[in-house]
């Protein structure tokens, strides 16, 4: 059976295609290989080792295997995946040199941050610490930290895009800045370890996306929308729609990532996200347009005229000018491909 995100694979190859010569024969090693981002890395990395002939590996951290065999049984059985059973925070190292490590695995949960906040934060921390103490035992020579935009906590009303020069607007004095500062100091955890072991390692600070493997149950505004259609419910706005978001498609991320990991100047981070912005009512009114039956859209608050609105997007200047990376697939084809995925998805469930 054809890979149904064969198309999206291809346009992953075509803008890396130079890239991989670095990965032949070498072995590459995954935390938080099983979730959305680990997902895409694994889809485009066993696409690229099929169609160019690397002779690569990837060795995936996962604790729950056969969870993650039920969702994506072809990358579990691909002959170039493996998987080491473990806690990011405490696993065993697994044997052998690994020449890149990509740590991908952070609990990004609202519910989490909120009702267990030193968990979120100890997750994030501990894990980064454990990885990059693998990093200098297995002598990596190239590390990339899926860091996040949250970094940057709320920036004022006057920056419509962050750019990474911004130090950040974190309050340490509420405990839901569990998953930005957890970041931050996963961020400066790497400094030190570049500076003292020569690693190169390369931060992503990840905003908003959209794409098969996306989680329905999180608490993304997109995701939530595409729930609701799919289940044939009314889509839901919490608040008054007039945030503004952005979102890159799965396939441009994982472009991102993989250039990031293969050409980003160490110890420098980089925004990854589409810096073209859209409120959030204008999201559910475009994913309410993909459905043949058009859902309803309910909006829980009236919008306060006076209020600026409140924006997270990203500058990605330093992303475009340094590595050449820009958005490709616009958002109304990116929600598109995303529903065809999950329509098929339950095709194959039922």
């Amino acid at each position: 059976m054809q890979n149904p995100l064969a198309d999206d694979l291809d346009h992953v190859l075509a803008h890396t295609v130079g890239l991989w010569d670095e990965m032949r024969g070498e072995r590459l090693f995954i935390t938080g290989g099983t979730g959305f981002f680990g997902c895409w890395l694994l889809e485009s990395f066993a696409w690229a080792n099929d169609k160019l002939g690397l002779n690569a590996t990837a060795v995936v951290l996962t604790r729950n295997l056969e969870t993650f065999r039920k969702r994506a049984p072809h990358l579990a059985s691909h002959h170039a995946i493996q998987f080491h059973i473990g806690d990011v925070r405490s696993f065993q190292f697994p044997v052998g040199p690994y020449s890149h490590i990509i740590h991908a695995a952070a609990e990004s949960s609202l519910r989490l941050n909120e009702e267990n906040p030193l968990l979120m934060f100890d997750t994030i921390v501990e894990g980064t610490r454990r990885t990059l103490e693998f990093a200098r035992h297995c002598g990596a020579k190239k590390f990339l930290l899926t860091s996040s935009g949250a970094v940057y906590g709320k920036p004022p009303s006057e920056i419509t895009h962050i750019s990474e020069d911004f130090r950040g607007n974190l309050d340490t004095m509420n405990p839901r800045s569990a998953y930005g500062e957890g970041k931050r100091v996963a961020e400066l955890l790497c400094t030190f370890y570049a500076k003292q072991l020569g690693i190169e390692i390369k931060i992503a600070r990840c905003f908003a996306f959209v794409g098969p493997y996306l989680s329905l149950d999180a608490h993304f505004a997109i995701s939530n929308f595409i729930r609701d259609g799919l289940s044939g419910d009314p889509i839901r706005i919490k608040g008054d729609g007039s945030p503004c978001r952005s979102y890159l498609y799965a396939s441009d991320m994982a472009i991102w990532l993989w250039t990031l990991l293969f050409r980003g100047k160490p110890c420098c981070p980089y925004n990854v996200g589409s810096d073209i912005e859209v409120t959030i009512f204008d999201v559910a009114n475009l994913v309410a347009d993909q459905f043949e039956s058009v859902p309803r859209i309910e909006i829980a608050a009236n919008r306060i005229v006076s209020h600026s609105a409140e924006r997270y997007i990203p500058s990605t200047q330093r992303a475009r000018h340094d590595l050449g990376l820009h958005s490709i697939v616009r958002l109304p084809e990116a929600v598109k491909r995303t529903l065809d995925w999950f329509y098929l998805m339950q095709g194959e469930v039922t």
